[in-house]
């Protein structure tokens, strides 16, 4: 049943693309998304944030990990289809990630895994990234533990807290 972050993210991203209508990324050549719409022009189509009807199906991934994610990543990842919310915070230029299509989501997936297996063999604190940063060494993610959203050096400990939660993180953003 989803939540009140639910409806917080669904208006969030409305409100987005309200103001951003004109949303361009690269084609996959090899499948549609439910996001893009019109012809491609050089590879490139036009595409607007799709509701996942049903809900994207994390749970394969939480068993494999033996982990319960905070309701609110589990809401940020199953929520939309799209090619990534393009904001700013205080600390500079993110995207927040989003899934292009089902086989998009399952490479998420594996990425996500990936790092949790980092992150343990490192002996740090869980994250999951949601998003990335103009600095190819630095994420935005989520400590698995707590939900909090922290600022997160690649295979660093995170300390850079931004927010106690998801939705206070999605209040520091603007577009």
């Amino acid at each position: 049943m989803p939540g009140q972050f639910n409806q917080q993210f669904t208006e969030f991203v409305e409100s987005y693309y309200e103001k951003q209508p004109k949303l361009i990324s690269w084609l996959d050549p090899e499948l549609d998304s439910p996001c893009q719409y019109g012809d491609a022009v050089d590879g490139e189509v036009h595409w607007r944030p799709v509701k996942a009807e049903p809900a994207l199906d994390l749970s394969k991934t939480l068993q494999a990990l033996e982990l319960q994610f905070p309701e609110q990543l589990t809401e940020f990842y199953s929520s939309y289809f799209g090619g990534g919310l393009k904001v700013q915070h205080e600390r500079g230029e993110l995207q927040l990630l989003m899934s292009w299509h089902q086989a998009d989501f399952e490479r998420l997936q594996q990425n996500i895994i990936a790092h949790i297996l980092m992150k343990r063999r490192l002996k740090q604190r869980e994250t999951v990234f949601i998003a990335a940063t103009d600095h190819d060494d630095y994420l935005i993610s989520v400590l698995v533990a707590t939900g909090e959203v922290y600022l997160e050096k690649v295979g660093m400990e995170v300390k850079d807290l931004l927010a106690p939660d998801l939705a206070a993180f999605l209040k520091q953003l603007s577009f």
